[in-house]
């Protein structure tokens, strides 16, 4: 129930190249700026096409070079959590998230509505716009909207970037709830060592 992942990939002459054992928990892949940890999360989601390799969650296969395997990025039912939340502006955050649990009516979700709101604590912002939520309370929404898509596991890129000390608890305290609860498989990337520390079960130096 994790990720297994040897992939290559060239651009000009810059090389990326990354392996990731299987390992329970949240894995992190931990370094500097420009070290590739964005081009290897967007492998994984099928935004990237690596040169050679293999990506496999959960034990299934999401892409294999040698096999000619590459599942569109529509059936990888990955959770894909961005530096900013991305959520839709003309949206409510009820309506933010019954978009991504409409996509689940047809990939089928490990977690529902009321449990999602219940587990994430967003009750109290179910009425809200997004310009009005905080920016730890948009994190918290925008990964309650990839759990309810339908998501088999999560792509978290650096979630607690830009966020003060308050906000950075909220949602590392979130982040563990789902490590600790739902056992759902996360590739987090990060440049914290606090972060690395708290939330990590295996570490991916790049």
């Amino acid at each position: 129930m994790s990720f297994d992942v040897d992939v290559v990939l060239r651009r000009g002459d810059r090389r990326f190249a990354c392996r990731i054992a299987p390992a329970p928990g949240l894995t992190v892949l931990f370094g500097p700026s420009g070290a590739g940890k964005t081009t290897v999360l967007n492998m994984l989601a099928g935004l990237v096409r690596p040169d050679r390799g293999h990506v496999r969650v959960r034990e299934r296969t999401l892409f294999d070079s040698a096999a000619g395997i590459d599942v569109a990025i529509a059936r990888r039912q990955a959770g894909y959590v961005f530096q900013e939340a991305r959520l839709f502006p003309h949206l409510r955050v009820r309506s933010n998230l019954r978009y991504g649990a409409r996509r689940a009516a047809r990939e089928g979700a490990l977690i529902g509505f009321d449990e999602a709101v219940a587990l994430l604590e967003l009750k109290p912002l179910l009425d809200r716009w997004p310009r009005t939520l905080s920016g730890g309370e948009a994190r918290r929404v925008a990964i309650g909207r990839a759990l309810l898509s339908g998501a088999r596991f999560l792509l978290l890129d650096e979630p607690m970037s830009s966020l003060d000390r308050n906000r950075r608890e909220e949602v590392m305290r979130t982040i563990e709830r789902l490590r600790d609860e739902l056992a759902l498989p996360m590739l987090m990337v990060t440049h914290d060592p606090g972060e690395v520390q708290r939330l990590a079960g295996a570490v991916v130096e790049m």
